[in-house]
C-alpha cells in the first residue's frame, strides 16, 4: 500500500485503510511488531535517533510500528493532527495532567465524569498542588464562574457517565479560549463516528480504547489526540519517560476494532434507542436517561452535536438500591460488569461500582442515585435484551 494522506477520505475508509505502511513482505493484514528494541546500522544512526535528529524507531516503550499505525488511524478519524496511545484510558488522562499541569495550577472538571477521573484529579493531582473544581456539566455559567487566572484547562465527558447529559462543546470551547484555557473532551461514549469535538472547538480529545474502539471487551488501552505542538511539547515527553505504554498486541486488536466501528456504533444506537423507548412504559421506572428521547433535557443539543444518540441507557428505579440489585441479579443473558462498549450487553449499578469510591455527598451532586442502573446496550437481538430485563418488571 502506498503511503497516502487519508484526510479527504470518508471515516469508514479511514477506519479500514489509514495507518498501514506495508513492509517488504507485502502483507495485506497489519502485522504485530512484537519487539522491545530496534537495531541501528551504526553508532551514529543510534545517536541521531535517540536525540531526535533522525526519525525512526528507538524503543517500544515509545516507538512501535503497530502502535504507530493505531495512532495514525485514530488521528485521521478524529480529524486531529496527532495521536498518542497509552496503556489505558486512565493512563491517557494521567498523561494529560502530568504533561500540562504544574503545582499551583487549577482545573475545572465536570461532575459527570467516570469516578476514577474524579479521584485522579482530586486525590492524586491534588497531592502535588493542583486544585480542581467540579461543576455541573450542563451549567455553562458555572463553568465560566469557576475559571481562575491559573486555570489550565476544562475537562469533560459528553455524553456523561452514567446520566448521558450533553455538554455544549462549542460554547464551552468559546468560554475556555476566551479565558486562555484548553478544552479537553473525553469522547469515549460517542467515538469519532458519532461526534467530532475538534470541529466544535476542542483542543484535546481523549479515548478509552477499551470501550467501543475495541468493541469486544478484549484489551485495555487509551489515546490522546491533539495538535502536534501539544503532543510534542507536553504529552510525548511524559510517555517516553513515564512508560504508560500501549502494547503492540493491544494496538493490533484496536486497529481491527476500528475497522468495524462505524457499523457497530449504528447498531448500538438503534438497539439503545429501542430499549430506552421500551423502558418508559414501566411504572417502576421513574426516569430514563437517553439523549434520543424527546424528554431528555439536551435532546435538541444532541441532535445538533451528534450524528446519533449513543449506546448507553440509564434508568432510575423507584425501589432504590434493593430494586436495582434485584433487577440486575434476575438477568440471565446480560453480563453484570462495569465495562461498556461491548457487543455483549452489560449492566451495572453505578452507585456501588463505577462511582462507589466517591463519597455519598459527591455521588448526590453528580446525580448518582441508589436506584440508578446503567445498561451498555449490545448487539444481541433487541427482543432478547428486553426480555432479559423484563424478568422483574
Amino acid at each position: 500500500m502506498k503511503d497516502k494522506n487519508w484526510k479527504n477520505y470518508g471515516l469508514e475508509t479511514q477506519a479500514i485503510r489509514s495507518g498501514q505502511h506495508r513492509t517488504h513482505e507485502d502483507e495485506h493484514s497489519l502485522p504485530i511488531f512484537a519487539t522491545s528494541s530496534y537495531v541501528f546500522k551504526n553508532a551514529e544512526e543510534a545517536a541521531l535517533r535517540f536525540t531526535g535528529q533522525k526519525p525512526g524507531n528507538i524503543y517500544s516503550r515509545f516507538t512501535n510500528p503497530t502502535v504507530n499505525a493505531f495512532q495514525e488511524r485514530l488521528a485521521y478519524m478524529e480529524g486531529g493532527e496527532r495521536c498518542l496511545a497509552f496503556a489505558s484510558g486512565m493512563a491517557a488522562i494521567m498523561a494529560v495532567g502530568m504533561g500540562l499541569l504544574k503545582s499551583g495550577d487549577h482545573v475545572v472538571c465536570s461532575r459527570g465524569v467516570f469516578g476514577n477521573t474524579v479521584l485522579l484529579f482530586q486525590n492524586y493531582f491534588g497531592k502535588f498542588g493542583v486544585e480542581t473544581d467540579f461543576v455541573d456539566l450542563i451549567d455553562t455559567k458555572a463553568w465560566e464562574s469557576a475559571i481562575k487566572p491559573n486555570t489550565r484547562f476544562l475537562f469533560l465527558e459528553t455524553p456523561s457517565n452514567p446520566l448521558t447529559e450533553i455538554a455544549d462543546i462549542e460554547l464551552l470551547a468559546t468560554i475556555a479560549h476566551r479565558n486562555s484555557c484548553l478544552l479537553i473532551v473525553d469522547n469515549c461514549f460517542c467515538t469519532p463516528v458519532l461526534q467530532k469535538p475538534f470541529e466544535l472547538g476542542a483542543d484535546i480529545v481523549i479515548h478509552s480504547a477499551t470501550k467501543y474502539i475495541d468493541g469486544q471487551g478484549r484489551c485495555v488501552g487509551g489515546a490522546i489526540i491533539a495538535s502536534n505542538e501539544i503532543i510534542e511539547k507536553a504529552i510525548y515527553p511524559f510517555l517516553r519517560t513515564g512508560g504508560a505504554t500501549m502494547s503492540p498486541f493491544n494496538a493490533w486488536v484496536f486497529l481491527s476494532g476500528l475497522e468495524t466501528l462505524a457499523v457497530r456504533m449504528k447498531a448500538h444506537c438503534d438497539n439503545a434507542f429501542a430499549l430506552a423507548k421500551w423502558l418508559t412504559q414501566f411504572p417502576s421506572v421513574s426516569k430514563v436517561h437517553y439523549p434520543g428521547l424527546p424528554s431528555h433535557a439536551q435532546h435538541e443539543l444532541a441532535k445538533r452535536q451528534q450524528s446519533h444518540f449513543g449506546g448507553i441507557v440509564s434508568f432510575e428505579l423507584r425501589g432504590g438500591k434493593e430494586q436495582a440489585w434485584k433487577l440486575i441479579d434476575a438477568t440471565e443473558m446480560i453480563s453484570i460488569t462495569a465495562n461498556l462498549g461491548d457487543v455483549k450487553t452489560t449492566i451495572t449499578h453505578p452507585a456501588t461500582t463505577t462511582h462507589g469510591r466517591l463519597t455519598p455527598e459527591v455521588r448526590k451532586l453528580a446525580g448518582i442515585t441508589d436506584g440508578l442502573v446503567r445498561v451498555s446496550v449490545g448487539l444481541e437481538n433487541i427482543e432478547d435484551i428486553k426480555n432479559d430485563l423484563a424478568r422483574t418488571f
